[in-house]
């Protein structure tokens, strides 16, 4: 496969898996905020949701304080902002256009329809008057994108690298994600138990869409095994173990690698962190600090994710080890 080719899928999917993260993010705050209606008045309300950016500094120079309405253009509308829905989108669909003839045109068409429902002229005040029905239609659309993929894609390359693309994303937004809301909603002494702690902690779970599959396993609600749920399950498609697991089966099945061996020091990286998430436990977690834990695999992830550009996108003279050819740089990564 091209390595033009194999860029654009990987991002393609990289980006539609970071805008629907973000409309999930934001619907939920918005449910949230119905459950608890002293969340209404608190001026910080939304400020947990640019604080998982990591970029408040941007927001506070553009937009001053995090009222609902600029935290909500800010991660939907900001064309200025690298990580919004609608730059992710346009990234996306510009990726999808130029791989048309390698992609079933049903996606192509379902990316750009996407795309227009978010970049259209109106769209900001229909997302602003009726916010549940444009951020859920968001999320409905890229399932029904990641639905016609998984029925039409033939298993080659091109659904490896997509694979690749959209687990190590989902891996990096759940562990973000876990990072800023255990330490925004940790149980304070005078509301432990109380309905405000139970709507907080589901909260955190409905942003990963994990709820439903989390009270069957655990039922009650807890921290320590909503850390456990989201960082170590093996069977739930959004814990960090699994989407770590499956991009390193993407890899392996590129680059013809048996599983649990190494040829090169990406797939060693590779190998490296599924094996650290595969043999912890949550008590060694939360024992050696959540955060500390999380903040380490975030630098995994991006090292992992820096690895794979450089292997198979990235500028550089062709070498007989170097099966995809000459090879480029994304200019929207």
């Amino acid at each position: 496969m091209l390595s033009r080719v194999a860029n654009s899928i990987f991002w393609m999917n990289r980006y539609l898996e970071r805008a629907e993260n973000i409309a999930r993010l934001i619907e939920t705050q918005l449910h949230m905020i119905l459950d608890l209606p002293s969340l209404r008045e608190d001026p910080n309300a939304w400020k947990p949701l640019v604080d998982i950016t990591g970029d408040d500094e941007y927001f506070s120079e553009k937009f001053g304080s995090p009222t609902r309405e600029n935290v909500m253009f800010f991660h939907t509308f900001d064309n200025a902002y690298p990580h919004s829905i609608k730059s992710c989108l346009t990234a996306a669909r510009e990726s999808a256009r130029s791989i048309r003839e390698v992609i079933p045109s049903e996606i192509w068409k379902m990316i750009n329809k996407l795309y227009l429902e978010v970049a259209g002229m109106g769209t900001s005040f229909k997302a602003f008057k009726d916010p549940h029905k444009f951020y859920s239609d968001i999320k409905m659309t890229s399932h029904l994108i990641m639905g016609i993929a998984y029925t039409t894609m033939s298993r080659g390359e091109g659904w490896h690298f997509a694979q690749l693309g959209r687990f190590l994303e989902r891996a990096d937004k759940t562990s973000r994600i876990l990072d800023v809301k255990y330490f925004i909603i940790l149980p304070r002494i005078d509301y432990v138990g109380s309905s405000m702690d139970s709507v907080q902690w589901s909260a955190l779970l409905k942003s990963t869409s994990s709820f439903e599959m989390y009270r069957k396993r655990f039922n009650l609600i807890s921290p320590e095994n909503i850390v456990d749920f989201l960082v170590f399950d093996r069977e739930f498609p959004r814990s960090i173990l699994y989407c770590v697991n499956h991009a390193e089966q993407a890899l392996s099945r590129i680059m013809g690698t048996p599983m649990g061996t190494f040829n090169n020091e990406m797939e060693r990286q590779f190998g490296k962190l599924s094996g650290k998430l595969n043999y912890s436990s949550v008590s060694e977690v939360m024992s050696m600090g959540l955060h500390q834990f999380l903040d380490g695999v975030q630098s995994d992830l991006n090292e992992l994710g820096e690895a794979v550009h450089e292997n198979f996108f990235a500028i550089k003279q062709m070498t007989d080890n170097n099966r995809y050819g000459v090879q480029y740089q994304n200019q929207y990564q």
